[in-house]
């Protein structure tokens, strides 16, 4: 059963800092890449990062140079950092898993998603 786990959501202050894991068990890291995704009430899922199975990494316009995702393939996990929050941070974030022969590009579509944690940013 090849499944995500995400953990590390929380309450925080608009300014402050979160890391989020995603642990994947029932597949290697290596031939996957990951995105994370978010959605907040009433919002369509929005794509926030993800990271190549090499490595390479993208980012949303609305998280640029605030969020950093990485990955450690040794403990078949992958993170999110998330600095300088927002309220419009708030969310549900997921993590989605993808199956693919390509070493530096992220897909389109993702098959295998974590349950989600819940990340509050206010005051």
């Amino acid at each position: 059963q090849l499944q995500l786990v995400e953990s590390g959501g929380g309450l925080v202050q608009p300014g402050g800092s979160l890391r989020l894991s995603c642990a994947a068990s029932g597949f290697t890291l290596d031939s996957y890449a990951i995105g994370w995704f978010r959605q907040a009430p009433g919002k369509e899922r929005e794509g926030v990062s993800c990271i190549s199975r090499s490595g390479s990494t993208n980012y949303g316009d609305s998280v640029k140079g605030r969020f950093t995702i990485s990955k450690d393939n040794a403990k078949n996990t992958v993170y999110l950092q998330m600095n300088s929050l927002k309220p419009e941070d708030t969310a549900v974030y997921y993590c989605a898993a993808a199956f693919t022969f390509l070493n530096n590009n992220c897909p389109r579509q993702y098959r295998y998603w974590g349950q989600g944690t819940q990340v509050t940013v206010s005051s």
